[in-house]
């Protein structure tokens, strides 16, 4: 893997930063990774990071078991990186546009997004597309996957989640190393999260932790929401986009006024929701066509994907194949078995 990433990185000069930064970041994770039995025999490993450790050896079998998620060999080690995220992905999008510039990465094919293992070259990468006149979003992450070509370890980045949110992230994760079409991020996304949240839902179940089922539906239902206001504004702005007759003054006041709409809509959902959502950290950076796309990569599919599995019954396996049957058609092909009504 390590040499297929060096040897297409040295065939072309663009691209030699990026994936040296990428060879560099992923030796740094594996080699300080330790067997996660050698970290709980350790009486210098805290107590929390052990009782994290014991959670995903549970639902790593849950996953394996229950829901048909190559969890073998997976999150067996252990790595602290000793920052708070993995690696910071960018977001770009033209400035009047919802339709998000694509970067091609060998083995996964064009994605909707580049990743970068330090800050400062995100935002170094970030500075130079802002100057190509697009909206840009840069966010730190706290997962990262090799989609099963490596054994990945489990890293500090994500063991700080409460048990619900972690078990959410693995189950998302493994679903991406079943199923990951190249060239579909949409696809991808929405499917790992539809499988994340339902496996997270049957393991605690299984768990008898019906009080904190309870509270991650809760939670589910006000992201639920919160999702909704932003998608809206995006279907918004993409009708202002569409209007030929605007120039481009017109064009940036529409832009800002919807997403003023979409302040006000939250800010109200906040009042209903008793002040929990935590606005002034999501308004802290600036508002774009970039930004509004992170959510939709991730959600913008998900209804139609929770629907395919209520129509499987809820059998997750029979859920899975027909997804796996979709690998040879093209995504708009995929979006019109996804959802037939909108394709009409």
């Amino acid at each position: 893997m390590f040499s297929l990433f060096l040897g297409l990185a040295l065939t072309s000069c663009s691209t030699v930063g990026f994936y040296t930064q990428a060879l560099r970041g992923q030796v740094e994770i594996l080699s300080k990774a330790s067997p996660v039995d050698k970290v709980l025999a350790d009486p210098k490993s805290k107590p929390l990071l052990k009782e994290k450790l014991n959670t995903v050896a549970q639902v790593r079998k849950y996953a394996q078991e229950h829901l048909g998620l190559p969890a073998e060999g997976q999150y067996e080690r252990y790595t602290n990186l000793g920052r708070r995220y993995v690696v910071w992905v960018i977001f770009a999008t033209p400035e009047f546009s919802v339709e998000a510039k694509r970067w091609w990465y060998p083995l996964v094919g064009s994605v909707k997004y580049r990743g970068f293992f330090k800050e400062s070259l995100a935002e170094k990468e970030a500075e130079k597309l802002r100057a190509e006149g697009l909206d840009v979003y840069v966010g730190g992450v706290e997962a990262y996957s090799t989609l099963g070509y490596l054994r990945d370890p489990l890293l500090n980045t994500f063991l700080g989640r409460d048990d619900a949110s972690l078990a959410e992230l693995i189950f998302h994760e493994l679903t991406h190393q079943r199923i990951y079409l190249q060239g579909d991020t949409d696809f991808n996304e929405a499917l790992a999260t539809v499988v994340g949240r339902e496996g997270t839902r049957r393991w605690l179940r299984s768990q008898d932790r019906l009080q904190d089922l309870a509270q991650y539906e809760k939670e589910m239902r006000v992201e639920k929401d919160f999702i909704r206001e932003v998608l809206q504004t995006r279907t918004e702005v993409a009708r202002l986009y569409a209007q030929k007759d605007l120039d481009e003054k017109a064009m940036r006041e529409g832009k800002q006024a919807a997403f003023v709409r979409m302040k006000l809509r939250l800010e109200a959902m906040n009042k209903r929701y008793g002040g929990s959502l935590k606005l002034d950290r999501w308004f802290k950076k600036p508002m774009n066509n970039a930004r509004l796309n992170t959510l939709a990569t991730y959600y913008d599919l998900v209804p139609a994907f929770e629907a395919r599995l209520r129509a499987k019954g809820g059998d997750i396996e029979a859920f899975l194949k027909e997804m796996e049957e979709m690998k040879t058609l093209n995504p708009m092909e995929r979006r019109a078995k996804i959802q037939p009504a909108k394709s009409r």
